[in-house]
Protein backbone atom coordinates (compact mmCIF):
# COMPACT_ATOMS: atom_id res chain seq x y z
CA UNK A 1 0.00 0.00 0.00
CA UNK A 2 1.41 3.69 -1.26
CA UNK A 3 2.54 5.42 2.37
CA UNK A 4 1.45 9.16 1.98
CA UNK A 5 3.92 12.08 2.27
CA UNK A 6 3.44 15.21 4.07
CA UNK A 7 5.99 18.18 3.87
CA UNK A 8 7.46 19.53 7.09
CA UNK A 9 9.36 22.58 8.06
CA UNK A 10 12.54 19.86 8.23
CA UNK A 11 12.04 17.67 5.06
CA UNK A 12 9.81 15.51 4.10
CA UNK A 13 8.06 13.02 6.42
CA UNK A 14 5.94 9.65 5.91
CA UNK A 15 3.96 6.89 7.60
CA UNK A 16 6.31 4.25 7.62
CA UNK A 17 5.07 0.54 7.65
CA UNK A 18 4.84 0.67 10.74
CA UNK A 19 2.55 3.67 11.31
CA UNK A 20 4.76 5.59 12.49
CA UNK A 21 6.07 8.88 10.80
CA UNK A 22 9.70 8.80 9.54
CA UNK A 23 11.99 11.65 8.97
CA UNK A 24 14.14 11.83 5.62
CA UNK A 25 18.04 11.76 6.80
CA UNK A 26 19.18 15.20 7.67
CA UNK A 27 22.52 16.91 8.69
CA UNK A 28 23.36 14.43 11.85
CA UNK A 29 24.49 16.44 15.35
CA UNK A 30 27.97 17.14 14.94
CA UNK A 31 28.28 18.42 18.41
CA UNK A 32 27.95 14.47 19.83
CA UNK A 33 31.48 14.03 17.92
CA UNK A 34 32.83 17.47 18.99
CA UNK A 35 31.86 16.65 22.69
CA UNK A 36 32.93 12.88 22.53
CA UNK A 37 36.14 13.57 20.45
CA UNK A 38 37.37 16.57 23.53
CA UNK A 39 36.98 14.26 26.10
CA UNK A 40 38.59 11.38 24.20
CA UNK A 41 41.47 13.90 23.98
CA UNK A 42 41.55 14.76 27.47
CA UNK A 43 42.09 11.22 28.43
CA UNK A 44 44.40 10.76 26.28
CA UNK A 45 46.63 13.72 27.53
CA UNK A 46 46.35 12.31 30.64
CA UNK A 47 47.45 8.61 30.01
CA UNK A 48 50.74 10.74 27.86
CA UNK A 49 50.81 12.53 31.63
CA UNK A 50 50.69 9.37 33.78
CA UNK A 51 51.93 6.65 31.80
CA UNK A 52 55.98 6.64 32.02
CA UNK A 53 55.02 6.64 36.07
CA UNK A 54 52.78 3.66 35.52
CA UNK A 55 55.58 2.21 33.31
CA UNK A 56 58.33 2.38 36.21
CA UNK A 57 55.94 1.13 39.17
CA UNK A 58 55.07 -1.92 37.16
CA UNK A 59 58.92 -2.26 35.87
CA UNK A 60 59.91 -2.07 39.36
CA UNK A 61 57.64 -3.87 41.17
CA UNK A 62 56.36 -6.73 39.02
CA UNK A 63 59.37 -6.82 36.82
CA UNK A 64 57.64 -5.88 33.98
CA UNK A 65 59.59 -3.95 31.11
CA UNK A 66 57.30 -1.20 29.63
CA UNK A 67 58.70 1.37 28.17
CA UNK A 68 57.63 5.45 28.79
CA UNK A 69 55.48 5.30 25.80
CA UNK A 70 53.88 1.99 26.30
CA UNK A 71 50.59 3.27 27.83
CA UNK A 72 50.11 6.05 25.47
CA UNK A 73 50.57 3.64 22.56
CA UNK A 74 48.04 1.21 24.03
CA UNK A 75 45.33 4.04 24.26
CA UNK A 76 46.16 5.70 21.02
CA UNK A 77 45.14 1.76 19.57
CA UNK A 78 41.99 1.56 22.15
CA UNK A 79 40.95 5.07 20.36
CA UNK A 80 41.72 4.49 16.96
CA UNK A 81 39.28 0.80 17.66
CA UNK A 82 36.78 3.12 19.32
CA UNK A 83 36.74 5.44 16.62
CA UNK A 84 36.63 2.60 14.17
CA UNK A 85 33.50 1.44 15.78
CA UNK A 86 31.66 4.73 16.23
CA UNK A 87 32.01 5.17 12.09
CA UNK A 88 30.54 1.45 12.06
CA UNK A 89 27.25 1.89 13.70
CA UNK A 90 27.15 5.63 12.12
CA UNK A 91 27.01 3.83 8.89
CA UNK A 92 25.49 0.64 9.34
CA UNK A 93 21.88 0.74 9.19
CA UNK A 94 19.83 1.12 12.21
CA UNK A 95 16.88 -0.98 10.91
CA UNK A 96 19.52 -3.86 10.53
CA UNK A 97 19.83 -3.59 14.89
CA UNK A 98 16.32 -3.26 15.15
CA UNK A 99 15.63 -6.36 12.90
CA UNK A 100 18.09 -9.01 15.28
CA UNK A 101 17.72 -7.17 18.78
CA UNK A 102 17.68 -11.40 19.40
CA UNK A 103 20.78 -11.84 17.67
CA UNK A 104 22.32 -9.44 19.97
CA UNK A 105 21.23 -10.69 22.84
CA UNK A 106 22.16 -14.25 22.20
CA UNK A 107 25.58 -13.41 21.36
CA UNK A 108 26.14 -11.63 24.80
CA UNK A 109 24.90 -14.32 26.91
CA UNK A 110 26.41 -16.68 24.87
CA UNK A 111 29.75 -14.65 25.20
CA UNK A 112 29.33 -14.81 29.06
CA UNK A 113 28.78 -18.42 29.00
CA UNK A 114 31.68 -19.19 27.08
CA UNK A 115 34.18 -17.10 29.31
CA UNK A 116 32.11 -19.22 32.36
CA UNK A 117 33.05 -22.52 30.72
CA UNK A 118 36.48 -21.36 30.07
CA UNK A 119 36.94 -19.68 33.22
CA UNK A 120 39.80 -22.21 34.49
CA UNK A 121 41.98 -22.15 30.76
CA UNK A 122 43.79 -20.04 28.84
CA UNK A 123 40.81 -18.27 27.26
CA UNK A 124 40.09 -16.91 30.59
CA UNK A 125 41.84 -13.63 32.00
CA UNK A 126 41.56 -13.41 35.72
CA UNK A 127 42.55 -10.70 38.19
CA UNK A 128 41.82 -10.93 41.96
CA UNK A 129 39.52 -14.29 41.57
CA UNK A 130 37.26 -12.79 39.29
CA UNK A 131 37.04 -13.58 35.86
CA UNK A 132 35.52 -10.92 33.38
CA UNK A 133 38.10 -10.89 30.05
CA UNK A 134 38.47 -13.03 27.30
CA UNK A 135 42.56 -13.23 26.90
CA UNK A 136 43.14 -12.53 23.22
CA UNK A 137 46.72 -12.96 23.02
CA UNK A 138 48.46 -9.84 21.28
CA UNK A 139 45.33 -8.37 20.73
CA UNK A 140 44.64 -7.75 24.25
CA UNK A 141 41.41 -8.29 25.82
CA UNK A 142 37.82 -8.68 25.93
CA UNK A 143 34.90 -8.38 27.90
CA UNK A 144 32.10 -10.28 27.50
CA UNK A 145 29.86 -8.74 29.78
CA UNK A 146 29.62 -4.69 27.40
CA UNK A 147 28.69 -7.26 24.46
CA UNK A 148 26.01 -8.40 26.55
CA UNK A 149 24.88 -4.71 27.58
CA UNK A 150 24.95 -4.19 24.04
CA UNK A 151 22.63 -6.77 23.31
CA UNK A 152 19.95 -5.97 26.08
CA UNK A 153 20.12 -2.47 24.73
CA UNK A 154 19.18 -3.11 21.26
CA UNK A 155 16.49 -6.39 22.31
CA UNK A 156 14.49 -4.67 25.16
CA UNK A 157 14.41 -1.11 22.75
CA UNK A 158 12.63 -3.63 20.09
CA UNK A 159 10.45 -5.28 22.53
CA UNK A 160 9.54 -2.31 24.79
CA UNK A 161 9.17 0.13 21.63
CA UNK A 162 6.45 -2.82 20.28
CA UNK A 163 4.94 -2.86 23.54
CA UNK A 164 4.74 0.69 23.53
CA UNK A 165 2.64 0.81 20.38
CA UNK A 166 0.19 -1.95 21.41
CA UNK A 167 -0.45 0.30 24.29
CA UNK A 168 0.95 -2.89 26.77
CA UNK A 169 3.67 -0.95 28.75
CA UNK A 170 2.46 -1.76 31.86
CA UNK A 171 1.50 -5.17 31.33
CA UNK A 172 3.38 -7.44 33.67
CA UNK A 173 2.90 -10.56 32.29
CA UNK A 174 3.31 -9.48 28.35
CA UNK A 175 6.34 -6.81 28.94
CA UNK A 176 7.34 -6.48 32.22
CA UNK A 177 8.86 -9.66 33.37
CA UNK A 178 9.97 -10.56 30.13
CA UNK A 179 12.04 -7.92 30.24
CA UNK A 180 12.92 -8.93 34.37
CA UNK A 181 13.90 -11.98 33.52
CA UNK A 182 16.40 -10.94 30.85
CA UNK A 183 17.95 -8.90 33.09
CA UNK A 184 18.47 -10.66 36.53
CA UNK A 185 19.91 -13.43 33.67
CA UNK A 186 22.71 -10.68 32.66
CA UNK A 187 22.59 -9.66 36.20
CA UNK A 188 23.61 -13.00 37.29
CA UNK A 189 26.19 -13.65 34.61
CA UNK A 190 28.06 -10.69 35.69
CA UNK A 191 27.58 -9.48 39.18
CA UNK A 192 27.45 -13.18 40.50
CA UNK A 193 29.61 -15.06 38.10
CA UNK A 194 32.00 -12.49 37.16
CA UNK A 195 31.46 -10.44 40.96
CA UNK A 196 31.68 -7.02 38.78
CA UNK A 197 29.09 -4.96 40.62
CA UNK A 198 29.87 -1.54 38.81
CA UNK A 199 29.04 -3.07 35.17
CA UNK A 200 26.02 -5.23 36.84
CA UNK A 201 24.72 -1.41 38.08
CA UNK A 202 24.82 0.25 34.49
CA UNK A 203 23.21 -3.00 32.42
CA UNK A 204 20.68 -1.97 35.15
CA UNK A 205 20.60 1.72 34.17
CA UNK A 206 20.05 1.13 30.84
CA UNK A 207 17.18 -1.06 31.17
CA UNK A 208 15.62 1.17 33.74
CA UNK A 209 15.88 4.14 31.51
CA UNK A 210 14.00 2.52 28.35
CA UNK A 211 11.24 1.48 30.90
CA UNK A 212 11.01 5.37 32.39
CA UNK A 213 10.80 7.22 29.45
CA UNK A 214 8.67 4.34 27.75
CA UNK A 215 6.24 5.66 30.26
CA UNK A 216 5.41 2.79 33.08
CA UNK A 217 3.14 4.19 35.88
CA UNK A 218 4.60 5.60 39.12
CA UNK A 219 3.22 2.71 40.87
CA UNK A 220 4.66 0.15 38.68
CA UNK A 221 7.71 2.14 38.69
CA UNK A 222 8.28 2.14 42.29
CA UNK A 223 7.60 -1.41 42.77
CA UNK A 224 10.66 -1.91 40.19
CA UNK A 225 12.61 0.35 42.24
CA UNK A 226 12.44 -1.87 45.25
CA UNK A 227 12.58 -4.91 43.80
CA UNK A 228 15.85 -3.47 42.35
CA UNK A 229 16.95 -2.04 45.65
CA UNK A 230 15.95 -6.09 46.80
CA UNK A 231 18.12 -7.69 44.30
CA UNK A 232 21.15 -5.42 45.10
CA UNK A 233 21.36 -6.23 48.63
CA UNK A 234 21.21 -10.14 47.97
CA UNK A 235 24.05 -9.07 45.25
CA UNK A 236 25.58 -7.39 48.33
CA UNK A 237 25.72 -9.50 51.09
CA UNK A 238 26.75 -12.59 48.80
CA UNK A 239 30.33 -11.12 48.80
CA UNK A 240 32.39 -10.19 51.77
CA UNK A 241 34.07 -7.50 49.48
CA UNK A 242 31.13 -5.37 48.62
CA UNK A 243 30.12 -5.25 52.65
CA UNK A 244 33.78 -4.10 53.79
CA UNK A 245 32.94 -1.84 51.04
CA UNK A 246 29.91 -0.28 52.31
CA UNK A 247 31.23 -0.18 55.94
CA UNK A 248 34.10 1.70 54.75
CA UNK A 249 32.00 4.26 53.38
CA UNK A 250 29.93 4.54 56.16
CA UNK A 251 33.23 5.28 58.13
CA UNK A 252 33.38 8.46 55.49
CA UNK A 253 36.44 10.51 56.54
CA UNK A 254 37.23 8.38 59.92
CA UNK A 255 41.43 7.31 59.15
CA UNK A 256 41.66 5.58 62.42
CA UNK A 257 41.18 2.04 60.63
CA UNK A 258 44.17 0.10 59.90
CA UNK A 259 42.60 -2.98 57.68
CA UNK A 260 43.65 -0.63 54.25
CA UNK A 261 40.25 -0.99 52.96
CA UNK A 262 39.70 2.62 52.67
CA UNK A 263 43.00 2.89 50.88
CA UNK A 264 41.67 3.63 47.32
CA UNK A 265 39.05 5.99 48.43
CA UNK A 266 41.59 8.24 50.92
CA UNK A 267 44.45 8.41 48.24
CA UNK A 268 41.63 9.76 45.62
CA UNK A 269 40.54 12.39 47.67
CA UNK A 270 44.11 12.82 48.46
CA UNK A 271 45.01 13.50 44.75
CA UNK A 272 41.87 15.64 44.40
CA UNK A 273 43.22 18.05 46.85
CA UNK A 274 46.51 18.32 45.80
CA UNK A 275 45.81 19.68 42.55
CA UNK A 276 44.00 22.24 43.97
CA UNK A 277 43.04 24.86 41.20
CA UNK A 278 45.24 23.93 38.35
CA UNK A 279 46.78 20.84 39.36
CA UNK A 280 50.68 19.74 39.39
CA UNK A 281 51.08 19.62 35.59
CA UNK A 282 51.69 17.05 33.05
CA UNK A 283 54.73 14.41 34.81
CA UNK A 284 54.12 15.20 38.44
CA UNK A 285 51.73 13.10 39.72
CA UNK A 286 52.62 11.85 42.86
CA UNK A 287 49.50 9.57 43.16
CA UNK A 288 50.24 8.18 40.56
CA UNK A 289 54.02 6.54 41.30
CA UNK A 290 52.01 3.84 43.27
CA UNK A 291 50.33 5.76 46.13
CA UNK A 292 46.74 5.75 43.86
CA UNK A 293 45.53 2.00 42.58
CA UNK A 294 44.05 1.74 38.96
CA UNK A 295 45.69 5.14 38.67
CA UNK A 296 44.83 5.41 34.88
CA UNK A 297 41.37 2.61 35.23
CA UNK A 298 38.74 3.34 37.55
CA UNK A 299 41.15 5.85 39.73
CA UNK A 300 41.62 8.13 36.14
CA UNK A 301 39.25 11.21 37.25
CA UNK A 302 41.16 11.78 40.57
CA UNK A 303 44.86 11.51 38.95
CA UNK A 304 43.11 14.28 36.46
CA UNK A 305 42.32 16.25 39.56
CA UNK A 306 45.60 16.37 40.73
CA UNK A 307 47.12 16.81 37.28
CA UNK A 308 44.96 19.31 35.91
CA UNK A 309 43.55 20.63 39.31
CA UNK A 310 39.82 21.63 40.06
CA UNK A 311 39.36 23.81 37.02
CA UNK A 312 40.55 20.76 34.71
CA UNK A 313 37.48 18.32 36.63
CA UNK A 314 35.14 21.26 36.12
CA UNK A 315 36.15 20.70 31.90
CA UNK A 316 35.39 17.54 32.19
CA UNK A 317 32.62 17.53 33.85
CA UNK A 318 30.86 20.26 31.75
CA UNK A 319 31.59 18.42 28.79
CA UNK A 320 30.21 15.07 30.06
CA UNK A 321 26.55 16.80 30.61
CA UNK A 322 26.46 18.80 27.46
CA UNK A 323 27.36 15.71 25.59
CA UNK A 324 24.40 13.97 27.60
CA UNK A 325 22.12 16.67 27.18
CA UNK A 326 22.24 16.16 23.45
CA UNK A 327 21.59 12.58 24.08
CA UNK A 328 18.28 13.59 25.90
CA UNK A 329 18.03 16.59 22.71
CA UNK A 330 17.72 13.51 20.49
CA UNK A 331 15.84 11.37 21.60
CA UNK A 332 13.27 14.08 22.32
CA UNK A 333 13.16 14.98 19.18
CA UNK A 334 12.50 11.46 17.41
CA UNK A 335 9.33 10.08 16.32
CA UNK A 336 9.74 6.20 15.84
CA UNK A 337 9.57 4.56 19.73
CA UNK A 338 12.18 2.08 19.45
CA UNK A 339 15.26 4.43 18.37
CA UNK A 340 13.72 7.08 20.91
CA UNK A 341 14.51 3.96 23.50
CA UNK A 342 17.80 2.98 21.92
CA UNK A 343 19.02 6.56 22.64
CA UNK A 344 17.54 6.16 26.12
CA UNK A 345 19.32 3.16 26.59
CA UNK A 346 22.54 4.75 26.02
CA UNK A 347 22.07 8.12 27.91
CA UNK A 348 21.25 5.51 31.11
CA UNK A 349 24.48 3.58 30.01
CA UNK A 350 26.95 6.23 29.90
CA UNK A 351 25.14 8.59 32.64
CA UNK A 352 25.50 5.38 34.80
CA UNK A 353 29.28 5.18 34.31
CA UNK A 354 30.19 8.86 34.96
CA UNK A 355 27.87 9.53 38.11
CA UNK A 356 29.52 5.87 39.75
CA UNK A 357 32.96 6.47 38.63
CA UNK A 358 33.23 10.39 39.85
CA UNK A 359 31.08 10.04 42.89
CA UNK A 360 33.14 7.22 44.10
CA UNK A 361 36.62 8.98 43.62
CA UNK A 362 34.93 12.11 46.15
CA UNK A 363 33.64 9.74 48.50
CA UNK A 364 29.54 9.89 47.64
CA UNK A 365 28.91 6.38 47.15
CA UNK A 366 31.22 3.20 48.07
CA UNK A 367 33.60 1.85 45.52
CA UNK A 368 31.91 0.17 42.87
CA UNK A 369 35.23 -0.41 40.55
CA UNK A 370 34.04 0.74 36.89
CA UNK A 371 35.51 3.08 34.05
CA UNK A 372 35.27 6.66 33.06
CA UNK A 373 34.16 6.70 29.57
CA UNK A 374 35.88 7.95 27.25
CA UNK A 375 39.02 8.70 30.19
CA UNK A 376 40.37 5.74 31.46
CA UNK A 377 42.89 3.09 30.03
CA UNK A 378 41.41 0.17 28.13
CA UNK A 379 39.86 -0.79 25.40
CA UNK A 380 36.02 -2.60 25.74
CA UNK A 381 34.38 0.00 27.68
CA UNK A 382 35.46 2.42 25.49
CA UNK A 383 35.03 0.64 22.42
CA UNK A 384 31.15 -0.21 22.94
CA UNK A 385 30.49 2.95 24.47
CA UNK A 386 31.63 5.10 21.64
CA UNK A 387 29.49 2.18 19.17
CA UNK A 388 26.28 3.17 21.56
CA UNK A 389 27.03 6.96 20.84
CA UNK A 390 27.50 6.07 16.59
CA UNK A 391 24.72 4.75 16.78
CA UNK A 392 22.71 8.00 18.48
CA UNK A 393 25.02 10.21 15.99
CA UNK A 394 24.10 8.21 13.33
CA UNK A 395 19.65 8.44 14.53
CA UNK A 396 20.12 12.07 15.21
CA UNK A 397 19.35 12.47 11.59
CA UNK A 398 15.93 11.46 11.78
CA UNK A 399 15.06 14.03 14.50
CA UNK A 400 11.67 15.86 13.89
CA UNK A 401 11.27 19.85 14.58
CA UNK A 402 9.92 20.85 17.74
CA UNK A 403 7.20 22.84 16.33
CA UNK A 404 6.21 19.12 14.26
CA UNK A 405 5.89 16.82 17.20
CA UNK A 406 2.87 17.76 18.39
CA UNK A 407 1.53 17.23 14.69
CA UNK A 408 3.35 13.80 14.47
CA UNK A 409 1.84 12.59 17.44
CA UNK A 410 -1.66 13.13 16.72
CA UNK A 411 -1.12 11.30 13.73
CA UNK A 412 0.32 8.16 15.08
CA UNK A 413 -2.09 8.16 18.13
CA UNK A 414 -4.21 5.69 16.75
CA UNK A 415 -1.46 3.68 16.39
CA UNK A 416 0.77 4.47 19.94
CA UNK A 417 -3.19 3.98 21.78
CA UNK A 418 -2.60 7.65 22.70
CA UNK A 419 0.66 7.18 24.46
CA UNK A 420 2.45 10.60 24.50
CA UNK A 421 6.14 12.09 23.95
CA UNK A 422 9.06 11.54 26.67
CA UNK A 423 9.47 12.79 29.55
CA UNK A 424 12.52 15.14 28.65
CA UNK A 425 10.89 18.08 26.71
CA UNK A 426 12.77 20.56 24.76
CA UNK A 427 12.14 23.50 22.85
CA UNK A 428 14.83 24.53 21.29
CA UNK A 429 15.70 24.03 17.77
CA UNK A 430 16.31 20.83 16.00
Amino acid sequence: MARAVRKSSFGRFDSGDDGRAVVRKHRPDYLIVLYMGLLMLFGLITIYAVGPQQGNLLNNVAGANYSDNYFFIKQLTSLALALAAFVTLALLPYKLLLKHGLLFLGLGLLACLVLLLGSHTAIAECTLGACRWFNLGPLGSLQPAEILKFGTLVYVAVFLGKKMKEGDVNNWKETLMPIGVVTVIGLIFIVVIQKDMGTGISLLAIVATMIFVAGVNLRIGLTLLAAAAILGILFTVMAPHRLERIETYLRGDDTTSTDGSDYQVQNAKIALGTGWWTGLGIGNSIQATGYLPEAINDSVFAIMGETFGFLGVTVVIVLFVALLMRLLRVMDHLVDQRIKLLVAGVFGWLAAHVILNIAAMIGLIPLTGITLPLLSFGGTSMLFITAGLGLVFQLSRFTIHPSRLKEVDNENSRSRRGLGRTRYASRSGA
